[in-house]
């Protein structure tokens, strides 16, 4: 497959796509890894296209994860995170309930997934 001729319009026309590896269930009081990748450009906004526009900002600036809507883990992204960022971090079971993530971009989108974690 060729590559696109027109990057910025690809781009710009991109929808990220979220995706989380969780267990679906886990041991009261065990520390399991929550591994979070979105697909995403993050343009900075300091290079230019092949007409010497510049391209404008685009990145996921901030991640949060919730349990219960309780927040339990939340990142801020800046313009130095590659494409594609990828988060790991871990967590310990305590009770069983929806872990909630959220991918916000500049602009005010945001980018959600949910997953169900059961403990026993």
């Amino acid at each position: 497959m060729a590559a696109p001729e027109n990057r910025t319009e690809v781009r710009g026309n991109f929808t990220p796509v979220p995706r989380v590896l969780v267990p679906a269930s886990a041991a009261k009081g065990e520390i399991f890894a929550v591994k979070t990748l979105i697909s995403h450009p993050m343009e900075t906004g300091l290079r230019k296209d092949k007409s010497g526009k510049i391209i404008p900002r685009r990145i996921i600036n901030k991640f949060i994860c919730r349990c219960n809507d309780t927040v339990v883990f939340s990142a801020d992204l800046h313009e130095a995170v590659a494409a594609n960022p990828f988060i790991e971090f871990y967590l310990r079971a305590t009770e069983s309930g929806k872990l909630e993530f959220e991918w916000h971009e500049d602009g005010g989108a945001v980018f959600r997934l949910e997953h169900q974690l059961t403990v026993a």
